[in-house]
């Protein structure tokens, strides 16, 4: 594919769009890029091509700069109604993800995982699986190694592993995994995509370019993912936290079944498992029946399995301080997590909710917070909103920073406590992202 001489628009100077403007670049292109955040705020990725003759800086949302434009690609978060989008679609310019335009060039059988909550531990994980099994494996996408970069290279590997974003599904055209797996789906994203309805509509695209040849693998625990297996072209699979499967992997009996045509039944021990919670029972079964279907045999899994201990700010147990425990699950940043974690627990916490809302369902929360907390306290902007929106049954404190949340929640515990940050919300009101603000709350619990 030619690029030479073309004008290319790019939004957003985050890490994949500074990758996309280099990609072009290397094939001759004209780029222009923009972002809402001035240049001096980009970073020291862009000063490597700052100087660059193919390069120019547009002005952020003038549309002025889409003339003579022969494609326009948004970096991850840039919502559809950026009036950059609007208007080249207006101007019938093609717009393009990123995962899509790396599609094109790629030579290596590409696994996709997407889902609200879970996609980036169940692509480590899977990718752990594959190297144990001595695969060559790049693993990467929407955690911080952009797949566009990956297509630039040799592309030596067996397999490609990536996390998949709703953000980069939105302006896909011809993007097909050989393995497309969807871990679940509840509300996020709404002040994004506009609608619910329109956030599962854009998850259910990783499906659209499938063929028989290829494989989908469904949640079949998962309510919103019942009705689409119908209008999938390739073969699917299932697996299940609740039900036995006739065809699938699911758990039974304190054990994951895998039961898959012309092969013998497998059993794969609970024990082998050791991050927290049933969803984390459902991303292993996802990461198996994954691996399984790349070749990977039994005893490979077991041991990358036993040896995975999961990510940094997913319930990850921080410490304890007068037989108070504190966990950390920053990464939590929609209502769906939130009740993951809770479920985690077998005794009422006291939860730390709060930061900026992206239109979140906090009202269908209510009856795992009366069952599973003893007491809420609500931080950041979005405080007030969410107490309003789960009733008047829970004891609520309201605080305005996640440090006096943090210090209330320890001097209202008493030992055999569990304290759990989980905010379902988005960091954005008093931190960079989920991490920074994860570090954070374990830096005060440190020094309680």
């Amino acid at each position: 594919m030619d690029f030479k001489g073309k004008k290319i628009i790019v939004i957003g100077m985050g890490k994949t769009g500074i990758a996309v403007a280099r990609f072009f670049g290397k094939r001759g292109a004209k780029v222009t890029v923009t972002d809402e955040k001035l240049p001096d705020k980009w970073g020291a990725e862009f000063e490597q091509i700052a100087g660059e003759k193919w390069l120019k800086i547009g002005e952020y949302n003038n549309i002025s700069i889409l003339k003579g434009a022969d494609m326009v690609v948004p970096s991850p978060g840039i919502p559809p109604h950026n009036n950059l989008l609007v208007e080249a679609l207006k101007k019938n310019i093609s717009v393009v993800s990123e995962i899509e335009l790396a599609y094109w060039f790629l030579k290596v059988p590409l696994i996709a995982v997407t889902g609200t909550n879970g996609k980036t531990t169940t692509i480590m994980l899977l990718g752990e699986i594959l190297q144990k099994s001595g695969k060559k494996v790049f693993v990467g996408g929407n955690i911080g190694n952009p797949l566009i970069e990956y297509s630039d290279t040799p592309q030596n590997d067996d397999f490609i592993v990536v996390e998949i974003s709703s953000f980069q599904l939105q302006w896909i055209d011809r993007f097909r995994p050989f393995i497309a797996v969807l871990l679940n789906i509840t509300s996020d994203h709404v002040n994004y995509h506009g609608t619910f309805a329109e956030y599962r509509h854009i998850k259910f695209r990783i499906f659209n370019n499938q063929t028989k040849k290829d494989f989908a693998v469904l949640n079949a625990a998962d309510d919103e993912q019942k009705e689409i297996a119908d209008s999938i072209n390739a073969r699917v699979l299932r697996f299940s936290s609740k039900d036995v499967l006739s065809e699938g992997i699911f758990v039974k009996n304190g054990e994951i079944v895998l039961k898959m045509p012309e092969t013998e039944e497998e059993k794969y021990s609970l024990n082998i498992i050791s991050l927290p919670g049933l969803h984390n029972v459902e991303n292993v079964m996802a990461s198996i029946i994954a691996a399984r279907l790349c070749g990977c045999n039994k005893e490979d899994i077991v041991k990358a399995v036993s040896a995975f201990q999961g990510l940094p700010h997913r319930i990850e147990f921080v410490g304890e301080k007068n037989s108070i425990k504190f966990y950390d699950d920053s990464k939590g940043t929609n209502v769906g997590s939130v009740l993951r974690a809770l479920e985690t627990f077998p005794h009422p916490v006291i939860l730390l909710l709060g930061g900026r809302d992206k239109d979140g369902d906090f009202g269908s929360l209510r009856p795992i917070l009366a069952a599973k907390t003893k007491k809420v306290i609500l931080f950041g902007e979005a405080r007030e909103l969410i107490a309003s929106l789960i009733g008047e049954n829970i004891t609520v404190i309201k605080k305005t920073k996640l440090r006096e949340a943090t210090e209330t929640a320890y001097q209202d515990a008493v030992p055999g406590d569990v304290v759990l940050l989980s905010p379902g919300c988005a960091s954005f009101d008093e931190f960079t992202n989920y991490s920074e603000r994860g570090d954070f709350f374990k830096e005060v619990v440190r020094n309680l």
